[in-house]
């Protein structure tokens, strides 16, 4: 019996022992991330001193200068810049409409232009016809169609859980909305925001065009305004007057903004968030959190004296927004440059609480950090599940398509009060949940670095 008993403490005291170091070095994350974080105060300054960062702007150069001052400033093994080309549209003066009834009602509306759109060339009038969503604008008859504004009217699905599964289901009024209403004949087209509230804060993001199709302005009006449209289309017909002065310019030079702690071999784990963002607001959940997360993150474990198996590499990507560029730059250019991949992490769902990782690759990379379930469980990341990692980092694994890939999952019922939209401002972050983001993106590195192999 004891030489059973001496056996097993052989077999069963390293992994326990192990068990504990890690458990105490998490801990340490979390505490340097709390009580010494930098993540709020850089936070901060990207979104009030720099601002709003669409790619091409004069606040997106600034925010790539700021990202490389900072990444220098902590002293990592190398910062460097990646070179992209991407695209340049301007909002130009700001938008106007108004809705109006042959009784002489009228309203002026809240409204974006989506990203991408053309112009109106002057103020555009016409007949508004209302579908119900994007299938309804597949079957509707042209003849019912032609001459006239779209208005597509597809809200959120209050029932799910998870509000980016709502996203999920109405992207497509603001990617193809347009597209679909020019075969039809529409002269522009309007989308109801994509947003879980009802309120007066219109939502952009970008739309697609298709080169076969003629190019008609679209924009997105508030949740509020889209149900008063409805409500008066019940009763009369109603017709919208639009200006819009938007301006697709010439590609641009812009630049990824990169900062590495070099490992003991050279296989690398890629983490990061978008610098860009669109022009209203100030990009504070989308994505100026995912890049203090994971500027925090490197910061820590370099606090910490952490010595990494493999390279280390935080990526601030440019042009996630309106082209996503940046990450097919970085993809290309590490299957160029021949380089070994092993895993890639992204934050880009905003700064709210952490439940957890979304885990996009194998049953057994699922397996994998699930085994972790102990050590997550005081950080309450117990969301552990198969899903989605994030825009920049897929082309990625189209180049890699055996690697792990990672998305920070968050408490989501917010997210779409600011995604997109004027109110995604620094104040709208909280301190704490900000912080519990970096100790998560920290944590979730360290533990592929030293556990993930080939």
């Amino acid at each position: 019996m004891q030489k059973i008993y001496a056996l097993l403490l052989v077999i069963v005291t390293p992994f326990l022992l192990r068990a504990q170091e890690d458990s105490l070095f998490i801990r340490s994350i979390y505490d340097v991330a709390l009580e010494k974080g930098h993540a709020y105060k850089n936070l901060e300054v990207l979104c009030k001193q720099v601002g709003a960062r669409i790619t091409g702007s004069a606040e997106a150069q600034k925010a790539v200068e700021w990202g490389y001052n900072l990444l220098s400033s902590y002293g990592f093994d190398t910062v460097y810049l990646q070179e992209i080309n991407a695209p340049y549209w301007k909002r130009g003066t700001k938008e106007a409409g108004w809705i109006s009834t042959a009784n002489k009602e009228f309203h002026k509306l809240n409204l974006l232009a989506l990203g991408g759109s053309i112009a109106t060339n002057g103020l555009l009038k016409g007949e508004v016809v209302e579908v119900a969503d994007y299938e309804a604008l597949k079957t509707i008859d042209k003849s019912k169609v032609s001459g006239k504004i779209v208005f597509i009217n597809q809200a959120f699905d209050q029932k799910l859980i998870n509000t980016f599964s709502a996203y999920g289901y109405c992207y497509p009024i603001r990617a193809f909305g347009a597209v679909e209403a020019s075969k039809l004949g529409a002269k522009a087209v309007i989308i109801r925001s994509l947003a879980t509230p009802t309120d007066n804060h219109p939502h952009t993001g970008s739309l697609v065009y298709d080169d076969k199709t003629p190019k008609i302005p679209a924009a997105a009006i508030s949740t509020a305004d889209a149900d008063l449209l409805s409500a008066w289309l019940k009763k009369e017909n109603v017709a919208i007057a639009l200006e819009m002065d938007c301006k697709i310019l010439l590609n641009v030079k812009t630049y990824n903004v990169i900062a590495e702690m070099k490992g003991k071999d050279d296989q690398i784990i890629t983490f990061g968030g978008h610098l860009d963002s669109w022009d209203v607001g100030e990009g504070a959940h989308d994505d100026g959190a995912g890049i203090v997360h994971s500027i925090e993150a490197l910061r820590i474990l370099k606090t910490l004296n952490y010595q990494p198996q493999h390279t280390l590499r935080c990526v601030l990507f440019m042009n996630e927004e309106n082209g996503n560029f940046g990450g097919k730059t970085y993809a290309k250019l590490a299957k160029q440059n021949k380089e070994k991949h092993l895993a890639a992490i992204e934050s880009d769902r905003g700064g709210f609480l952490p439940l957890g990782y979304d885990i996009l690759g194998s049953d057994k990379h699922l397996d994998f950090v699930k085994s972790f379930d102990k050590l997550l469980f005081d950080y309450d990341l117990t969301k552990i599940k198969k899903g989605y990692s994030g825009v920049d980092i897929m082309p990625l694994r189209e180049e890699y398509p055996d690697m792990l890939q990672i998305g920070i999952a968050i408490n989501s019922q917010l997210y779409f009060n600011y995604h997109h939209a004027e109110t995604d401002v620094f104040e709208a972050v909280n301190k704490r949940e900000l912080e519990m983001g970096a100790g998560a993106m920290a944590t979730i590195v360290y533990l592929l670095d030293k556990y993930l192999k080939n």
